[in-house]
């Protein structure tokens, strides 16, 4: 496969008028496979295995693990989306190890994306695999889909905001939540959430 991408890397730097043989691109076609390589490797890893869990019968507390960078590809233009994403989780008997958040963010970030898919994917799989009583995602991201090309808009962010379970009925919790992740003046703006 890296040497089919390669190959289409120089097609692409002929069509857009470039000379890949010329000495500044004669190494970007091998960059670029190796890039999308490793900018794309979440689908070779399986979101399950990272589920290692740990019994904590004594908490009942909401776990927050917040400002977990990210880096994807729009699936639309192949342009970066970047941000951070924040993940909140009511415990039922168990938790996950702290650095498995950033492994799973790391899978679902490192695939083809849309935004509204990555959060409901990570809220989806952290309810589905460690059964928790609920599960709540913020995710707020800059698009150079929109700041490079269209609109040409910079300074715009996208937010979005998935719950499940004890999260869709406690409006409360919602609000502590958002509070945790050190966004106070947005909690306001979800209010009516």
């Amino acid at each position: 496969m890296t040497a089919r991408i390669e190959d289409i890397t120089r097609q692409l730097l002929s069509e857009i008028g470039e000379n890949p043989n010329r000495e500044g691109l004669l190494e970007t076609p091998r960059r670029v496979a190796k890039m999308y390589a490793e900018l794309l490797d979440g689908y070779n890893l399986d979101p399950k295995s990272i589920f290692k869990c740990f019994k904590s019968d004594d908490y009942d507390g909401m776990v927050v693990v917040s400002n977990i960078d990210f880096y994807s590809l729009c699936e639309h233009h192949l342009l970066p989306f970047y941000g951070k994403i924040h993940i909140g989780y009511i415990p039922d008997k168990k938790v996950l190890g702290l650095s498995k958040f950033a492994r799973l963010v790391g899978i679902f970030s490192h695939r083809l994306q849309l935004q509204e898919r990555l959060t409901k994917q990570i809220a989806e799989t952290i309810q589905k695999n460690l059964r928790t009583k609920g599960v709540i995602v913020y995710c707020k991201a800059k698009h150079l889909c929109m700041s490079m090309r269209g609109v040409k808009n910079g300074s715009s962010q996208m937010r979005t905001l998935i719950k499940t379970g004890v999260f869709n009925k406690d409006k409360s919790l919602v609000m502590q939540f958002m509070h945790q992740v050190d966004t106070s003046s947005e909690a306001k703006s979800h209010e009516g959430i």
